[in-house]
């Protein structure tokens, strides 16, 4: 399950659906549902390879995200001034939200300790999360996962982030950041940022937050359900280690492929193969076939 769980129809949809297992991203994400049947937590992974880290020391705060009140720009402006530090603001303004970026954002953007850099592709946000101090994530709202953390931690940049939703699941307290109650909090913070090691930020993602562990717990939870099928079920019938290698391949073949998740259908069911035909004869769909034995 991804996102927030707290929108209408969503436990009308578990309780209709009660016997279906469900994976959460972090556990605090679960709270909102607690009714549904929760298989285990997997958290999100990166490719190692997609961010570099830097182990030099930052010279600026940075605020990468929307523009929007809960993600919590205006405390990053505070507590950068507040803190003495360059704040450099990587965000999309959503349509809906000009009026709140017009009013109470645009007069503290000087363009000189408070600057707005705009929306960032992957290239430049890995230059902009490496050169940076910390990672600032003064969120107000109930945050499933958070998935600019684990980008800075692989920068080797530490967050200093509000206790909200996931954030004490995701950030080590003293190692890859620090978890504050308020902004007076997350000032103190940066004054210590200097005390943690930017190669151990990067040690710490690379123990926690790889795409290949995520991926491999998605087996074992997936692995977990092959155990308690009935005995007629084709796959029931195989050795466990079997079972668990062709999962294991289904989930490396997926990351070669540059997949961010991996969804593994807990029954092999052979479909009638329909393939749309372009106009110039070629196929417009590609449908991988089914696990088998």
């Amino acid at each position: 399950m991804h996102g927030r769980l707290d929108l209408p129809g969503l436990p009308d949809l578990v309780r209709l659906f009660g016997a279906a297992p469900f994976v959460s991203i972090s556990d605090n994400q679960r709270l909102a549902l607690g009714e549904a049947k929760w298989l285990g937590t997997v958290y999100h992974g990166l490719p190692t390879d997609l961010f570099q880290p830097s182990y030099e020391r930052g010279h600026y705060l940075a605020f990468p995200g929307r523009l929007t009140p809960d993600k919590g720009p205006e405390a990053s402006i505070r507590i950068a001034r507040a803190a003495g530090m360059p704040l450099r603001i990587a965000a999309k303004l959503p349509r809906s939200e000009r009026q709140y970026f017009k009013q109470r954002l645009e007069p503290q953007i000087d363009g000189k300790q408070i600057q707005l850099v705009g929306e960032v592709n992957d290239q430049a946000k890995q230059r902009f999360l490496a050169d940076a101090a910390a990672l600032l994530f003064p969120i107000n709202w109930p945050e499933p996962f958070g998935l600019v953390m684990i980008e800075a931690m692989a920068c080797g940049t530490p967050v200093i982030a509000f206790r909200y939703g996931s954030v004490s699941e995701v950030i080590d307290e003293g190692i890859t950041g620090f978890i504050a109650d308020s902004e007076a909090g997350a000032v103190e913070a940066i004054h210590h940022i200097e005390k943690l090691s930017r190669r151990g930020v990067r040690a710490q993602f690379d123990r926690r937050f790889t795409a290949k562990r995520m991926a491999q717990d998605y087996v074992d939870h997936y692995g977990t359900l092959i155990d308690v099928r009935p005995r007629g079920h084709a796959m029931a019938r195989r050795p466990r280690h079997s079972q668990a290698a062709d999962l294991r391949g289904v989930a490396l073949s997926a990351l070669d492929r540059e997949c961010t998740a991996v969804v593994i259908p807990p029954r092999v069911q052979t479909p009638t193969p329909v393939t749309p035909t372009a106009p110039s004869g070629k196929p417009t769909i590609k449908t991988l076939p089914p696990l088998h034995e």
